[in-house]
This record gives C-alpha cells, structure tokens and sequence, in this order.
C-alpha cells in the first residue's frame, strides 16, 4: 500500500463541481468509481481544492491509497481505461504517507479566459466567456495590480468554513491578449469560494469604465463600495496548477 498523487484534467462542463456530492455527477465521483475497478477500498479520494460546477482543471491534484504493484504508467493507463472521455490522469507519483494535498499546497494558480466579440461564437464559448465591449487594456491591468499582495479579500468570496479567515496573499494577477482573445492568470496562497470569478467580473467592470479602479482599492481596504454584483460565468474558468514545497 502506497500514498499516490495524480494530476487530473476535466472538462467542467458536465460535473456539478469537483467534489462528490450525493447522486450528482462529479470529478470526485469518477475517479473514485475508476479507482474502485482497480481495487480501491478507500472512503474518499483527497482534492487539493474545490472547482465550482462548470469550473475545467487541466491541474487538479487528488491523492489515494492504494496497493497497486504495477509501474506508475501503468496506473495512469488502467485509470484513464475507465474514466469517461471528459476527465483524464496527466501522470501520477508515490507521496508521503501524510501528504496531503490541500493542506500541504503553498500555492493555486487558475486561468481565466474571454473573448470579445458582438456575435455568439459557439465553437469558443465552453471555455471562455464573450464579453462586448472590450474592456480598457490600461484599466483592467491597473485593477490587476490592485490584488497583489496580502488583503481580506471578504468583498470577492466567501471561506470554506463560517467564521474562518477571509485574508489571502496574492502572488500573481495579470492578464495578457492577442486579438480577440484575453486570458487573467492570478495565484495565490488559497481562494476563497468564487473568489475568482469575482475578481474577474469586477475587473472587467473597471476595464468597461462601470466602475471607477479606485473602487477595487476600496473592496480590499474594507471601505463600503457600491459595485455590480455578478460573477464571470464558470465556463472561463481553469485550475492550471498546484504548487508545493518540493515543487
């Protein structure tokens, strides 16, 4: 028996979200029925973190023990074997026994994507969203560089648990375009639940000139603002990395 960590990638579009919830078609919920046809007699596979319904991974981790006496390319051959087309094992390695993944990271980087364009593309829209018109390309970088740096982030999510801490550090928060097509990479420490997603719709608000940049100054400075509520829709979103110490 043997701590195993994965990589896993899905396609968020048909999963109510990451982890298993009851008679609801999850990440979680696949892999652990793949694992199962390979012997697994585990409760529960461990995430690194939560990704909403509609929410895509191409960098989830999930951990699991298992007696599997076979090389590791072999384990991501036999899981890939029976997991459906919209999630796949990127590779696989042998942890700690006490790994954990969520609580061992020191970082989550996720990736939002959008386009702009007047006319629905359906070719493009399941992984980003359309956006019209384009937002400022001075003032979208500029409330960027506003989420640098350690904030009570409580204006743009909620913790996992009542009552606990809604402080975050943020490393990285920076968008970038090439014709059409825009992308915000932003790591932190840990995020709060939709905290991305609200990130995003508020600074794409500011780069529409909705709101002025000074009001996101305002959110993390804890001074009431009054802002559109809303949240980027899930489909942009992807998990793209999990960092830790040996890492």
């Amino acid at each position: 028996m043997a701590r195993y960590q994965i990589i896993l990638a899905y396609d968020g579009t048909g999963f109510l979200g990451s982890q298993r919830q009851a008679n609801r078609r999850t990440a979680q919920s696949e892999l652990e029925k793949a694992l199962r046809r390979l012997g697994w007699q585990g409760s529960s596979v461990l995430l690194a973190g939560r990704t909403d319904s509609g929410v895509h991974a191409s960098g989830q981790v999930a951990v699991f023990d298992l007696g599997w006496n076979h090389p590791l390319e072999e384990l991501v051959r036999a899981l890939n074997s029976h997991l459906p087309a919209d999630i796949a094992v990127r590779e696989a390695q042998i942890v700690r026994d006490d790994f954990h993944p969520r609580f061992d990271a020191v970082s989550r980087c996720y990736r939002y994507r959008l386009f702009c364009q007047p006319v629905r593309d359906p070719l493009r829209e399941r992984y980003a969203w359309r956006l019209w018109p384009p937002p400022e390309i001075d003032a979208i970088q500029a409330a960027a560089s506003l989420l640098i740096g350690k904030h009570d982030f409580a204006a743009f999510g909620t913790p996992p648990r009542a009552g606990s801490s809604t402080v975050r550090t943020v490393m990285k928060a920076e968008w970038w375009n090439q014709a059409d097509e825009w992308s915000f990479e932003v790591q932190a420490d840990a995020f709060l639940y939709r905290m991305v997603r609200r990130m995003v719709y508020l600074q794409v608000a500011a780069g529409q000139g909705k709101i002025p940049a000074e009001a996101m100054a305002d959110l993390l400075e804890g001074r009431p603002r009054v802002v559109p509520a809303g949240l980027a829709p899930a489909n942009g979103l992807t998990l793209i990395a999990v960092s830790y110490p040996q890492q």
